[in-house]
């Protein structure tokens, strides 16, 4: 099951990639597909790392170089993401909100853009939905899910910190933290009430987008005083 990856470089940015990183990048994604494939048949729990590395003709060890734990064989979110992050957060001409929306936004862009080249509309969405359900069915990847969330978090909080010269553990900027990154949950939400296989990548776009502009005005009004510590 091959499901889309963010491209994090900038627009008009060239991408130079020797064959080496091609070669990892590409082992990478077979790795992640297969044992994603793998999940959704049998389920989480019943397959062996030594399974999906016998699968892909590597060692165990192969696999733990690239991914540090089995539960990123499936949600792995990639540095880049975190440097994203920081980077748009620090970013002084632009809010903290409106940096958050460029990261889902592009999130967005990559699941449409592979939706939208899929043969059959439905059976992709049906898919989508299916690792969805993988995600949240199985105890292991909800907790790394949280870890992951968690580090995010603490990811913005520093940034936030270093934007408005408070300390990163300063109330306001956990508080502040936590409900930048809960418009992901919010996307998350609106992806799976709008992936029913008969709404076409443009009305999922339109539907997924109003939802989390609308959460977006609330918290950026309430985070309209959050000016730099006096």
């Amino acid at each position: 099951m091959t499901l889309p990856t963010v491209d994090w470089e900038q627009p008009g940015e060239p991408r130079a990639e020797g064959l080496r990183e091609r070669k990892k990048r590409l082992m990478r994604r077979r790795l992640t597909d297969t044992a994603t494939a793998m999940f959704l048949e049998r389920g989480f729990d019943a397959v062996r790392v030594a399974e999906i590395a016998a699968a892909c003709e590597v060692s165990e060890k192969t696999v733990f170089n690239y991914f540090p734990s089995k539960e990123a064989l499936v949600l792995d979110r990639p540095a880049a993401t975190m440097a994203a992050l920081r980077t748009g957060l620090a970013r002084p001409g632009r809010s903290p909100v409106d940096a958050v929306l460029d990261i889902l936004a592009r999130e967005l862009d990559a699941l449409l853009s592979w939706l939208g080249a899929q043969p059959d509309l439905a059976e992709a969405s049906a898919r989508v939905q299916a690792f969805t359900a993988l995600a949240r069915s199985t105890p292991a990847l909800r907790a790394h899910h949280r870890e992951m969330a968690e580090q995010l978090e603490a990811a913005a909080a520093e940034a936030l910190a270093v934007r408005t010269g408070r300390a990163a553990d300063d109330p306001l900027c956990q508080v502040a933290a936590t409900a930048l990154l809960g418009l992901c949950r919010v996307q998350s939400t609106a992806l799976r009430r709008s992936l029913d296989g008969v709404n076409k990548p443009e009305e999922i776009r339109d539907a997924v987008t109003v939802d989390v502009r609308s959460a977006a005005r609330l918290i950026d009004s309430g985070l309209a005083g959050f000016a730099p510590a006096g």
